[in-house]
């Protein structure tokens, strides 16, 4: 017995396979590098952010590191917040958003402090 497809379930397929193709899904960093204090410019403003279940705490002393907009590739990507061990002698100062001087957005913080 031979079996064929009709070019309606063929074409269904084949553009389902390209679809699917462009999908990649990839671990975020288990420890994402923090601290460099470089200021990400942005011509448009960061949409509101999101609203992020805190998970239970890992380990005692664990920092909770909010999710924040970032700027990149000619648009605003969200980076998910993550438990930190924390700095001796710091404080985390958040990633954070602020009117541009000369225009646009700057993203600011995202680091240890004293």
């Amino acid at each position: 017995m031979s079996h064929s497809l009709n070019p309606r379930t063929l074409l269904a397929c084949a553009l389902s396979a390209l679809a699917l193709s462009a999908c990649v899904v990839a671990p975020y960093p288990a420890q994402p590098v923090y601290g460099t204090g470089d200021v990400v410019l942005s011509p448009v403003a960061p949409p509101a952010p999101y609203v992020e279940v805190i998970p239970v705490v890992p380990y005692p002393g664990a920092v909770w590191i909010s999710g924040y907009w970032s700027w990149s590739s000619g648009r605003h990507h969200w980076v998910p917040g993550h438990y930190a061990r924390p700095v001796p002698g710091h404080r985390w100062a958040p990633h954070r958003w602020a009117p541009g001087q000369r225009g646009g957005w700057e993203l600011r913080g995202g680091v240890w402090v004293r």
